[in-house]
């Protein structure tokens, strides 16, 4: 047999199988690209279509530059608020589905001012001011006398809050009437607008003003106290959002203090903790409030003092007080 001559237009096996590889990677790379860009093109029309179909409602917010600005809803992240804000918001709000009120027996207070005490003592006021105080009062010459706690009577329609400039004292929807020393700029229109004389004004340093320096400010307590601010009676707000009776009215041993929630038509007495019905309690004992006649609808009432089990006794700064 002769010997076969290759044909120079044949090519050999390792020449084919690198040519195949070479269209291979060119086709895998052109399929990967298309399938990125068609990957990007998806994940742009999703987003188009979260942004379309599922935007949120528009918010308008304050910033801190004093504008309004407008965001979408489903755009605004929260940012974790500062103990500070969080005492401030909480102090404003109050706690909601309630309408606390107080009912104080005259008949039973014998003066051992146990809940003017507490008081100072929560609040760290000095033993010249009063949040609460106890009177020795008598109605004419022919009656005995008597003595009558004394705390901020928590208006429902409080002129100490339409005078107040910068809405430092306010009126909170669950009852009480507090006042925020952050804001608070010592102009005392409202102790000219109160006609209960239940606010003071911090003239010198406070008691503990040095131990509270540090001390986040609570508007529910008032502390730190403020020079150059009012103080006043705030209902123990502090102790109602732990669901707890008012200082005065768990200090108190002779049972005069009552608390509770008119939403519920009940009280509790701070002494015997025994719970009876508001509406019962005020119409047969014939309930009053102080100087209705000026339209401020005070939050507490008085039972008056009749039927009383011991002697008036003058009070004596000189001598203790007697429970």
């Amino acid at each position: 047999m002769g010997e076969v001559i290759p044909d120079s237009n044949q090519e050999s096996q390792p020449e084919k199988n690198k040519k195949t590889s070479r269209r291979k990677f060119v086709r895998n790379l052109g399929l990967l690209g298309a399938g990125l860009a068609t990957g990007a093109a998806a994940l742009e029309a999703g987003h188009l279509f979260q942004k379309s179909k599922f935007k949120g409602k528009k918010e308008v917010f304050l910033t801190q530059d004093n504008r309004l600005v407008e965001v979408d809803s489903l755009e605004v992240k929260a940012h974790e608020k500062p103990a500070a804000e969080i005492l401030q918001e909480h102090g404003r709000e109050g706690l909601p589905g309630h309408r606390w009120i107080w009912v104080i027996d005259l008949s039973k207070c014998r003066n051992a001012r146990k809940c003017v005490m507490a008081c100072q003592e929560a609040h760290h006021l000095r033993p010249d001011q009063f949040h609460i105080n106890t009177l020795e009062m008598q109605e004419n010459k022919h009656t005995p006398a008597y003595h009558m706690p004394k705390p901020c009577q928590h208006c429902d329609n409080p002129p100490c809050v339409a005078v107040c400039p910068v809405d430092a004292t306010f009126k909170r929807p669950d009852g009480p009437v507090l006042i925020d020393n952050e804001r608070c700029i010592g102009c005392r229109f409202c102790i000219a607008a109160c006609p209960y004389s239940a606010r003071m004004m911090n003239w010198s340093k406070p008691k503990y003003a040095d131990q509270d320096k540090d001390q986040v400010y609570n508007i529910e307590l008032n502390i730190p106290q403020k020079i150059g601010t009012i103080t006043k009676c705030l209902m123990s707000s502090d102790r109602l959002r732990e669901g707890k009776l008012p200082y005065c009215v768990s200090s108190c041993p002779n049972g005069v203090y009552y608390f509770g929630d008119e939403y519920e038509d009940t009280v509790t007495n701070g002494t015997t903790k025994e719970t009876v019905r508001l509406s019962a309690l005020l119409s047969e004992n014939a309930a009053y409030q102080l100087m209705p006649e000026l339209g401020t609808k005070p939050r507490v009432y008085y039972l008056p003092p009749e039927k009383r089990p011991y002697p008036f006794e003058p009070s004596n700064d000189a001598e203790p007080k007697k429970a």
